[in-house]
């Protein structure tokens, strides 16, 4: 049984096969376009040299099967950040779809920028390695690999970061307005910044007990949390449990119950109000009502903790 004679695939330093990128690669380009389309799995028409984005010169400006404006800019050496700046200039200044971008050694930071843009971008963008090769004695051919591009799994991670940015802006806005209100009631949280987080806090005048706010989408609360750090799992249950014993009077004190978790198998403990109507995500116009119902709560629970707080046996 005889066995076909395989050829060897060699590669050729680009620059003996295009000596000028904008003379010739690009040109070569706009000729042979349907083998980058075939990488990219698009149908790229229309395409045309050097055309004038403001003061700068864009190698290719092509269509896609929409309609829709596609910039192809060449590099053929490794990436840098010059040709990405470009890159991203050229795309909004003519409103494209997407953006490619060829080069014939991609650099890793670049790699992680254009996956970032597809995140982050209403537009596409693709980064091709470029390569020259040929087997034995045969004309070079071009060789394209997609580095990276757009897909549904980028996508859905930028909605996913766009929404969890919403988020953070949204809790950011909710402290300040919190804090501001707070301090006309008392002064304990008055030198808190507003983070944008989940909660803010502040010492409760023992080191290791903080009493903070907490707020989630649909409500918020008022706590004393106990973590005297690591390895204080035995002391944070111990000053839990001597709270526990004046719970009735706390509770009176307080006005109304409260949640005593001690959080078995947990480094801390809390005694927590819960406030379940309203949090974040309630309409805005109604922030100040609800604030000040547990900025109440917080100077009630602080004030029927005060005086157990100073009885505290600590290790």
């Amino acid at each position: 049984m005889s066995v076909s004679r395989i050829g060897k695939l060699e590669r050729v330093p680009l620059r003996e096969v295009w000596k000028h990128e904008a003379h010739n690669f690009t040109q070569w380009l706009q000729e042979n376009i349907d083998e980058l389309s075939a990488v990219l799995d698009l149908n790229i028409v229309n395409v045309d040299r050097e055309q004038s984005a403001g003061s700068f010169s864009i190698d290719l400006v092509a269509e896609d099967a929409g309609g829709g404006t596609i910039i192809i800019e060449n590099q053929l050496e490794k990436s840098n950040h010059d040709h990405l700046g470009k890159l991203i200039t050229y795309l909004t200044g003519m409103g494209a779809k997407a953006a490619v971008w060829i080069v014939s050694e991609p650099r890793p930071e670049h790699v992680a920028a254009i996956a970032w843009l597809n995140e982050s971008n209403s537009a596409a963008f693709y980064m091709v390695k470029v390569e020259a090769v040929r087997i034995g004695d045969s004309p070079a051919a071009a060789l394209f690999t997609l580095i990276v591009g757009p897909s549904e799994e980028a996508k859905d991670v930028g909605h996913t970061k766009k929404e969890i940015s919403e988020r953070y802006g949204i809790r950011k806005r909710w402290w300040t307005q919190l804090v501001e209100r707070s301090t006309k009631v008392s002064k304990l949280h008055a030198h808190i910044t507003p983070g944008e987080y989940s909660w803010i806090g502040t010492s409760s005048g023992v080191r290791g007990l903080n009493l903070n706010y907490a707020v989630t989408q649909e409500g918020c609360g008022a706590e004393l949390y106990i973590d005297r750090g690591k390895d204080a799992e035995t002391e944070n249950a111990s000053i839990f449990d001597q709270l526990y014993e004046h719970k009735d009077e706390v509770e009176k004190t307080f006005g109304g119950p409260l949640k005593w978790e001690r959080l078995e198998g947990k480094r801390a403990c809390r005694i927590k109000y819960l406030q379940k109507d309203g949090g974040y995500r309630s309409p805005e116009e109604k922030w100040p009502q609800i604030q000040d119902g547990i900025i109440q709560a917080m100077n009630r629970l602080e004030q029927a903790l005060r005086p157990q707080l100073k009885k505290l046996k600590l290790g």
